[in-house]
């Protein structure tokens, strides 16, 4: 399928904020048609060395099931491999095994490959760990731990700072759900060692989730899925070391997943659910759309990814690559993943 869709904001297609560009849709489809799974959820993307995509996702019987594992999926010329199981939660034992979830995939200067995922009985009693591949996913070493007080990037990719600091984003969620404070982990030395920073946030807000931008004045800001109806805000003045009280910003969010991304042009896209919270978890997931901005506060949706009256189409990852193709992918109804190229005209 091939699609375009441009937002105009006056007669002549700028708004108050700059040019908003045209999206060309070049590819609209699925990974997989076939999995060796039930469900799936929780898609994460990064370019090779040579261009090809590379997705990861969690798959199972369901969400929680023991059986839940992190499978892997290459875009190249040819299309998209089939899906390839690269991390589960057997132990040593092999008579107890642990659901895994929320992969991250994340390439450093050093061009290692990095993939990230939680492990354990759900997502207050997770732990994190970390593979890392020197061949862009063909190989993966063993798994290793994240000490107790780190959990790696939660849901989003991290960013690596010209310094060479690596700044992920995390979170925390009690049992009980009363609790979900976000928070930010710091690495200067490629990743072996972290140190955890907090996102200030009210008591009664819940924030999970955070997906980090760089603003044009060199600032970061962290975007934050919330139960406030709005997708909240963040900034670090100091590279990541503190980080302002999160406050509402203009995006609706229903509780759910979102990611962004910093472009070439060092302008942004957004992917979320433009809707509020509901009563259920699933409310306001059956609409994604992407949104861009020019200065990481004033977003225009420039493409509907999915309106319809009911499903879930969320969890979205968006990266751009190398020729300035941008690839985002999302769950779909909990039995594929999503995925789009797109290109950008201004």
């Amino acid at each position: 399928m091939f699609r375009s869709f441009l937002v105009f904001i006056s007669l002549f297609g700028f708004c108050a904020y700059g040019q908003i560009p045209q999206v060309d849709v070049l590819v609209d489809s699925s990974i997989f048609e076939k999995a060796p799974f039930k469900q799936c959820h929780a898609s994460t993307l990064v370019e090779a060395a040579n261009g090809d995509i590379l997705a990861a996702w969690f798959g199972g019987e369901y969400e929680r099931h023991p059986d839940v594992s992190i499978y892997q999926s290459t875009k190249t010329d040819t299309g998209w491999s089939k899906p390839l199981k690269i991390a589960d939660g057997q132990t040593a034992n092999d008579t107890l095994t642990y659901p895994t979830w929320n992969p991250v995939l994340f390439k450093n200067t050093e061009n290692d490959l990095l993939l990230y995922y939680k492990e354990g009985p759900s997502p207050s009693t997770w732990w994190g760990k970390f593979k890392v591949s020197l061949d862009d996913g063909k190989t993966w070493s063993l798994p290793k731990q994240f000490p107790d007080s780190i959990l790696g990037p939660i849901k989003n990719k991290p960013i690596q700072l010209k310094s060479g600091v690596i700044v992920s984003p995390s979170s925390i969620e009690s049992e009980d759900g009363a609790i979900w404070k976000s928070h930010i982990e710091l690495s200067s030395d490629g990743g072996y060692t972290w140190e955890r920073v907090a996102i200030p946030s009210a008591g009664s807000v819940k924030v999970i989730q955070p997906t980090l931008i760089k603003l044009p004045d060199g600032n970061l800001k962290a975007l934050l899925r919330s139960d406030q109806n709005y997708v909240l805000e963040s900034v670090s003045t100091d590279n990541g070391k503190t980080w302002s009280e999160a406050k509402k910003g203009k995006m609706l969010n229903p509780n759910s997943g979102i990611d962004a991304v910093t472009l070439a042009n060092e302008n942004f896209l957004l992917v979320y659910n433009p809707a509020e919270s509901g009563a259920d978890w699933s409310d306001g997931r059956n609409k994604l759309n992407l949104a861009y901005s020019t200065d990481g506060e004033n977003w225009e949706d420039v493409l509907k990814l999915e309106d319809e009256p009911e499903g879930e189409f969320s969890y979205p990852a968006i990266i751009q690559d190398s020729k300035g193709f941008v690839h985002l992918t999302y769950t779909h109804n909990r039995t594929k993943i999503k995925y789009l190229k797109l290109s950008f005209k201004n």
